[in-house]
């Protein structure tokens, strides 16, 4: 039996790209926090989001774009403004 093709779209693809350099940079900051409590806090909080985010990536990478693909994204990113909104980084 074939494999079916994965369906792509490249406006989905921008937005996985944006939310990964998103996640990149909030995790160089929270490396750069010198208090090593705070930063494990930081962490412990963002892992979430991380989470959410290799999710997403993972479902596309496998499945392309389908039906769960905006909702993983809406649930990344309602992670990610809820983590901005608790914490100030």
């Amino acid at each position: 039996m074939t494999k079916k093709r994965r369906k792509l779209n490249k406006d989905f693809e921008k937005k996985i790209y944006t939310s990964k350099k998103n996640v990149e940079l909030v995790l160089a900051k929270i490396y750069d926090i010198d208090d090593e409590d705070i930063q494990k806090e930081y962490m412990s909080a963002f892992n979430g989001v991380v989470l959410l985010f290799e999710n997403l990536k993972q479902d596309y990478e496998n499945q392309g774009f389908n039906e769960s693909s905006e909702e993983l994204l809406n649930n990344y990113k309602n992670a990610f403004n809820h983590f901005e909104s608790e914490f100030e980084i």
